[in-house]
Parts: C-alpha cells; sequence; structure tokens
C-alpha cells in the first residue's frame, strides 16, 4: 500500500481507538475500493466488520465478516476483536446484578409493545410473555405479578410504570392483589397459556430450591402448551446451562432469540388493511436479521462456557444464524379466539350489572366502572366486594382507567360500548342542566357574592358534589329546609370553587353565591332534591327614581358601616375571617342583577334568622331591599341604647 493508504489506515486505527467507530469503518469502507489484493481486502474487510460491530450495526457487520469469509475462512485471530467485545459486554452485564442468572428473570423490554406473538393485547410489557397473575397499578397498566415483585425486590423500592414512567404515582406492590376480573378472563379465553403461564411459577420455584431436574421438567411440559412463549425457552436454556447441557441451551437459547417478538411477524385482520400489513412486512424484511445485541449475548454468555477451541465455530454460527434467520409468522389466532368466545356479560360491572364504562380497579384486584366506584365509597370507604379499606385510596383520588380492560371492550365490543356512552352522554346532559333537576343543598341561606363554606358528609350530597364538578357546572342550589315542600320556595345558586377530601369520604367545599332563584318545581334524585328553577333579577329604575334609590343607597351603607364599625373587635375579626371585610360600594348601583355586593355581605353577618332573612333574596326591587335593611339598622340601634 502506498503512503496515503498507510495514513487513512492508521487514521482509522486511531478512529477505532477514540471509539468513533463509524467514521473508523467508513474510512476501512473507502480503502476497500482501493484494494484488489484478496489477502488486504480480507484484513480490511474484518476491520470494518469490527467497528461496525463495536457502533451496535450488527447487522451490517455480520454481513460484512459473510462477505470476508467467502474469500477465506476466517480463524480465530480474524474475530478476536469481536470476542472480546461481546464477552467483555457480557462481563459488564452481569456485573450489574444477578438479573440474567434466573429464570425467573424476564427481561425488561425496551419497546413498548410487544406484537408478533399473536397475544400483544394480553402481554405483559415487563416480560413480553403472556400475563400472568395480572396486577393492575394506579396508573391504570398492568404487568405480571412476579415482574413487579422482582422489580421491586431489585431496586428496593415502589415500582413506578414501566409505561407511563409517571413518577407520581409508584405503587407498593405488595399492597395491590391479582385484577380478579382480568385473571379469571385469561383464565377462560387461554387456559393452555394460562397452564403454561402456571408451570412456569412452579418451575421457577424448583429453580431457586436448586431442583435443576424437577424445574427442567416444569418447563418440558410449559413448552409443550405454548411452544411460542421465547420467556419459555430463555428459562429453559439456562436450567440446561445449569446442568450443563450446552447444546441444548444454545438451542433454547436460539429458539427464544427467533421468538422475541420484535422479530417476528403477526398478521391481524384488527391491524390495518391488506397495504398496511404488507408495509409491516417490508419493515420487517428490511430487519430480517436484526437480532439485538442481547439476544448475541444471550449466545455467547453460553458460549463462554464451552472450551475456547469451538469460539471461531460459535462465531460462525452465530453469523450464519442472523443471515439466515427466517421471522416467525404466527396467525393471530389468539386475538380471534377472544371475538369468538367473548361474552358481553364476562365484562359486566357488578355493581351496576351494565358493561364497564371507565373500569378502574381497586388496590384489592376488584374492578368496577367509575362512577360506580365512587357511589359506593360515598357510603362506605371500603370495597363493595371484599370489604377491604380504601381510605388512603379514596383520599388519593388516582381514579385511573384500567387501560388493558378499556382496550379490550373498545376492540372486541365496540357496538356494545357505543351504546353505553350514550347513555352515559344522556345523564350527563341532563345533569349539566342548571334549569331542569338543579341539584338543591337543603341547609342554610346563602346570598350572591357571599363565601359559603361547607362540610359534606352525608352520601347523598358527596355524590351531588361530585356530579356538579364531573359535569362540569360546579354548581348547585342552597335552600332552607321547609316541613311541608322539604325545601322553601327561593334560594341561592353557589358555585363550588374548591374541594379538600378526607380519607374517610368526608369533604371542605369552598364554595360562593352567585344567582338567586325562585323554585318552579321540587323533585328528588338519588337520595338529594332538585328543583327547576326560575332566576331572579333587579328591576331596573330611571330618572327622578334611579336618583332618589341613590340617595337612599348612600344612606343605607353609611348606616352600615357605623353598625359595623360599632362591633368589638373580637366580633368583628372573627366576621371578617368568615365573609371578608365589608364591600367598598359598586359605581354603578344597578349593574349587577343581584344589586349591590354589600347589601348581601351584610344581610349575611347580622344576627338574623334564616327565615327573617330570605324575603330579602326573593325581592326584585332594590329600593325594598334597602329600605328593608334601614328597617333592621334602625331597629338594631334601637335595641342597643336600651
Amino acid at each position: 500500500m502506498g503512503t496515503e493508504s498507510e495514513s487513512m489506515l492508521h487514521l482509522a486505527a486511531e478512529a477505532f481507538q477514540s471509539k468513533n467507530f463509524d467514521l473508523a469503518a467508513e474510512i476501512y469502507e473507502c480503502q476497500l475500493a482501493r484494494v484488489g489484493d484478496p489477502g488486504s481486502r480480507l484484513e480490511l474487510m474484518v476491520k470494518r466488520a469490527d467497528a461496525l460491530a463495536f457502533g451496535g450495526k450488527f447487522t451490517e457487520a455480520f454481513d460484512v465478516y459473510r462477505q470476508a469469509s467467502e474469500i477465506e475462512r476466517l480463524r480465530p485471530a480474524h474475530l478476536t476483536n469481536l470476542t472480546e467485545y461481546l464477552s467483555g459486554s457480557i462481563r459488564r452485564q452481569d456485573g450489574e446484578g444477578s438479573r440474567r442468572g434466573s429464570p425467573g428473570r424476564e427481561e425488561e423490554a425496551a419497546a413498548a409493545g410487544a406484537t408478533g406473538s399473536g397475544y400483544e393485547d394480553f402481554c405483559c410489557r415487563i416480560c413480553l410473555s403472556f400475563l400472568f397473575e395480572p396486577v393492575t397499578l394506579p396508573c391504570g397498566h398492568c404487568f405480571c405479578k412476579k415482574c413487579l415483585e422482582r422489580e421491586r425486590k431489585e431496586k428496593e423500592r415502589p415500582v413506578m410504570c414501566k409505561q407511563c414512567r409517571d413518577s407520581s404515582r409508584v405503587a407498593d406492590v405488595q399492597s395491590y392483589r391479582v385484577n380478579v376480573v382480568l385473571s379469571s378472563l385469561l383464565a377462560k379465553w387461554f387456559p393452555a397459556l394460562h397452564q403454561a403461564g402456571r408451570l412456569r411459577r412452579e418451575g421457577n420455584g424448583l429453580y431457586a430450591e436448586k431442583k435443576m431436574e424437577a424445574a427442567l421438567e416444569k418447563y418440558h411440559q410449559a413448552i409443550l402448551i405454548a411452544p411460542l412463549d421465547h420467556i419459555l425457552f430463555s428459562n429453559r436454556s439456562q436450567i440446561h446451562s445449569s446442568l450443563k447441557h450446552y447444546e441444548n441451551a444454545l438451542r433454547d437459547a436460539e429458539m427464544s432469540c427467533r421468538l422475541m417478538p420484535h422479530c417476528s411477524v403477526s398478521v391481524s385482520s384488527s391491524n390495518g388493511s391488506e397495504g398496511a400489513q404488507k408495509r409491516r412486512r417490508k419493515r420487517i424484511d428490511g430487519k430480517r436479521a436484526s437480532i439485538t445485541r442481547d439476544q448475541s449475548l444471550v449466545r455467547l454468555q453460553l458460549c463462554t462456557k464451552i472450551h475456547s477451541a469451538h469460539y471461531q465455530c460459535l462465531i460462525l454460527f452465530i453469523i450464519w444464524l442472523f443471515l439466515h434467520s427466517e421471522p416467525t409468522e404466527t396467525p393471530d389466532s389468539l386475538s380471534s379466539e377472544v371475538g369468538d368466545v367473548l361474552d358481553p356479560a364476562d365484562l359486566e360491572c357488578s355493581l351496576c350489572m351494565r358493561l364497564f364504562y371507565e373500569p378502574v380497579t381497586t388496590p384489592c384486584g376488584h374492578t368496577f366502572c367509575l362512577q360506580c366506584l365512587k357511589r359506593c365509597l360515598d357510603h362506605n370507604p371500603k370495597c363493595p366486594l371484599c370489604k377491604e379499606e380504601l381510605s388512603e385510596y379514596l383520599v388519593q383520588r388516582q381514579y385511573c382507567k384500567t387501560v388493558l380492560m378499556e382496550n379490550l371492550i373498545s376492540k372486541y365490543l365496540p357496538s356494545e360500548l357505543m351504546e353505553r356512552q350514550k347513555i352515559h352522554q344522556e345523564e350527563v346532559a341532563e345533569l349539566s342542566n342548571l334549569n331542569k333537576n338543579v341539584p338543591i343543598f337543603v341547609c342554610t341561606m346563602a346570598f350572591p357574592t357571599v363565601p359559603c363554606p361547607l362540610h359534606i358528609f352525608e352520601p347523598c350530597y358527596r355524590l351531588m358534589i361530585r356530579r356538579c364538578m364531573e359535569t362540569g357546572t360546579n354548581s348547585f342550589g342552597m335552600c332552607l329546609g321547609d316541613n311541608l315542600k322539604g325545601f322553601v320556595d327561593y334560594g341561592c345558586l353557589l358555585e363550588i370553587r374548591d374541594v379538600k377530601f378526607f380519607s374517610d369520604g368526608r369533604s371542605v367545599v369552598d364554595t360562593i353565591g352567585r344567582r338567586r332563584f325562585k323554585v318552579m318545581q321540587h323533585s328528588e334524585r338519588d337520595g338529594y332534591n332538585t328543583a327547576d328553577i326560575e332566576y331572579l333579577e333587579d328591576v331596573k329604575v330611571e330618572g327622578v327614581a334611579e336618583r332618589e334609590l341613590q340617595s337612599l343607597h348612600d344612606t343605607v351603607y353609611d348606616q352600615a358601616l357605623v353598625w359595623v364599625n360599632s362591633l368589638k373587635a373580637e366580633q368583628k375579626e372573627r366576621i371578617e375571617g368568615h365573609f371578608g371585610p365589608m364591600p367598598e360600594k359598586d359605581c354603578e348601583l344597578q349593574a349587577s342583577p343581584n344589586g349591590p355586593s354589600w347589601c348581601w355581605w351584610l344581610l349575611a353577618v347580622l344576627p338574623l334568622e334564616g327565615r327573617a332573612q330570605l324575603p330579602f333574596l326573593a325581592l326584585t326591587s332594590l329600593k325594598d331591599r334597602l329600605s328593608g335593611i334601614r328597617k333592621v339598622l334602625l331597629f338594631m340601634a334601637h335595641s342597643r341604647h336600651r
């Protein structure tokens, strides 16, 4: 080679040493175009393949190794860099812990979805295998119970969801039980896979007890039942390795890699059109041999236990595997099975006996419609089925929908779901009407612009407040009670500004008065009162009447200030702490349909009974209201001087 070529090769070597593998591979490729001697080409091709491999481009690397082997049979020296790199990777990964050392360890999935196994809808996103003993986390995602327990044990802290990565929703797995409905459904729909999962758990237990032969037998049985589960082959490979059955271990490792979800194709009628399936096939065909580095390491980990003289043939075997492995096609029979055997009754809420709508799962593993569960917790902070205490769950109010359940309903019961949604939307529309069937809290007097804090503890009012918030109206009426009609004919619409919940279901609701109304019809709904109402507004005046009204307003306002300032300091402080200070005069006397806000503040703090305050709420004449307030103030002044 000339001086220029030597310089370029030196540069490539430096790039390789500095871990700029892409540059090194590019230089070697350029040099290959200038070299015709077979021996020199072989050396350059091996070096380029090494650079590609170290850069993580294994598919390209093994293709170059193959081309090099066509020039001349590769010797162990040619594969030294590759072997050392892969072996080093094994040692580094082993150093991270014992994560790869037990057949009970299902590798964490990098991909969010596992496809191609035929049961991707029912797949644990940690082990990428069929869900067994599914546990639903607070965020609504489901994983195998053992996978979560293993995560918790290894990290020594509560588990964070692998899908949503929401650190605000971590879960103490010990307090979460198997999802009862989902576990029963999976056992019913897929009895063979469920049985295989049970055998796998038994095999793992025997392996932990060092009963290798017994563990191996369990895995033999499981694989006969579920021959497409990559985890079964991966775990059996480890058992074979522990028993020094290296050839069997290698075969199982190879099969596990072939069955890994992202290396296979699933032809599913639910996954789009024929064109979409062709595009999916094309993408996969473009990666026909793109088995990931971790899968290669599984093989090499086994290989290192065999005599070093076999390295060359084993490495060449890996190269052959990358070049010749065909994607495993699995018909979407499992998904179609679900559609055939699914009974809508399987997905009915045990409380309302209707199809689950917005299903949520409690820590004890029971699933209900979101609204059904909330209504039950209004009465008792315990699970409606098993009576387990749910106080902590109630105060956290993390009612996240169970994703898998909702997806199943959406995919397999679309018409039933649409009918259920229609019913729900009709209910919400009815509850959102602030003229008809308006919820009424029968308690005390409330006035426009005046704060009205409430302590909610009765189940019927818990339901009422929640509905007001969920429909978005954030409003309900407040009326005094009446012995004959249940509540009086006049009241004030309150707006919810804030709610603080307690673990026993009680809450403190911060509200403020907005509009006055007259009750047109009394009624009831789900234990609380409702009413058809008509809103009240003050009648505006003009000309001389307006000037007289302004004069009366200023006089009464001054009288009110005198009374307020005559209060004892601690009494005044207590009033202002509850209702705030007395409002200033309004710039426009008749701007508000309810009149000046100070009038309502004063009526709220004056020592009057509710029955005496009620007539003021019904008045639509500001003049009459001011005149009435003046009479009360004069009476209070005379009473003080007696």
